[in-house]
């Protein structure tokens, strides 16, 4: 049977280091999973505790948008990280952050529309944009920018722009200014912007800044995967402008019916759960100090100032010319699963990689035991 062109997209790296990972795990052996951008822990307690006093009480469609009680949650949460007014009508829920970029690229963009996006990057940017018949436009970003766009270098004839902050896979943050700079340039343009910010409630030192603290004329995409680690449940939002809810609502009516309602019960409930949220955050610094204490002494020395996020990226040029085989040979090797820079950047991702520091401390600690054994072996 006849297959589409737009069909034909790149495999998403990361997941084949888990698959050769679970391999391994299945011949008998202990894998640090270091590869995957997922919380070690489940979703809060406050959340599961809703969810199971429901369970005996129908769950079925909700209106497209998602639960006024939780759009209205939400709204709040920008109130409280922000000091933003929030009107809850411009909170759209959807299914994960994916089901987010799907609905912002089909209402912003038309076949062919070129979308520019910073490289080292997510690389599912890449992929739904030409399943759904869109051109990426990679911005080569500099190690002495953050990994992080300028304004200048947004290219002239492009219809859209993703930004990201923190960033996947540098963890690297935009401020106040720099959004000002890339959103008056993009204004100047004429071209929609998309602001990634699913990793927002996970900074180290200062705190995360929203585009929407500069404009109101951007969509933002969030998730409750994340700082809420809810990653299964499939759950995320996004903000749009008050003039584009109503050609959401009609796409997301059609393309997913609804979010989950089990899900967005859940996710009402997590709202609640900062405590819980905070203690794991503590977790995710004291993960992020052990590596940039140990990573250098063994030859990882070019890492990404990681503000935020969970990931530490590192240039292993002075290692490796081949970051995939590099990751291979660490998972045999030291049975640490790292994904190679390929993912996020097809152009000078054979020399990076990027670790996940997801994961509880001692795992931590033990995957620093075991790099360090490997590499004064290699």
């Amino acid at each position: 049977m006849r297959q589409s062109k737009r069909g034909q997209v790149d495999p998403f790296i990361v997941m084949d280091v888990m698959e050769a990972a679970r391999r391994a795990e299945a011949a008998g052996r202990r894998i640090i999973h270091m590869e995957i951008g997922q919380p070690a822990t489940g979703a809060p307690e406050t959340a599961r505790a809703a969810l199971r006093d429901r369970l005996d009480e129908p769950l079925g469609y909700t209106v497209a948008l998602g639960l006024p009680a939780l759009r209205a949650g939400i709204a709040d949460l920008y109130r409280r990280w922000y000091g933003l007014d929030l009107d809850p009508e411009r909170v759209v829920v959807t299914a994960g952050s994916s089901g987010g970029f799907m609905l912002a690229f089909a209402a912003l963009f038309d076949a062919g529309d070129r979308v520019a996006i910073g490289e080292p990057g997510y690389p599912s940017y890449r992929q739904i944009m030409r399943a759904m018949s869109l051109q990426p436009v990679g911005i080569q970003t500099a190690p002495e920018h953050r990994y992080q766009p300028r304004p200048e270098e947004i290219p002239g004839d492009v219809q859209g722009l993703m930004l990201a902050s923190p960033g996947n896979p540098s963890g690297t943050m935009l401020g106040p200014d720099d959004y000002r700079g890339l959103l008056d340039r993009a204004r100047g343009l004429g071209i929609s912007v998309i602001s990634d910010e699913i990793y927002h409630g996970l900074s180290y030192g200062g705190r995360c800044h929203s585009a929407l603290e500069i404009s109101d004329d951007v969509y933002v995409i969030n998730s409750f995967s994340k700082y809420f680690s809810m990653t299964g449940w499939r759950i995320g939002w996004m903000v749009v402008p008050p003039d584009h809810v109503r050609t959401i609502e009609r796409l997301a009516q059609n393309m997913f019916i609804c979010p989950s309602h089990a899900s967005q019960v859940a996710a009402l409930a997590a709202l609640e759960a900062t405590e819980e949220c905070e203690a794991r955050l503590a977790v995710y610094a004291e993960n992020r100090q052990m590596l940039l204490q140990a990573l250098p002494g063994l030859g990882f020395d070019r890492i990404a100032p990681p503000d935020g996020a969970f990931y530490l990226y590192a240039d292993v040029s002075s290692l490796t010319d081949d970051s995939s085989r590099f990751a291979a040979e660490i998972l045999e090797g030291a049975g640490v699963a790292a994904t190679p820079g390929l993912d996020f950047d097809p152009r000078r991702g054979k020399t990076t990689l990027r670790f996940s520091y997801a994961r509880g401390s001692e795992e931590i600690a033990e995957a620093i035991t075991r790099l360090t054994r490997f590499m004064e072996t290699r």
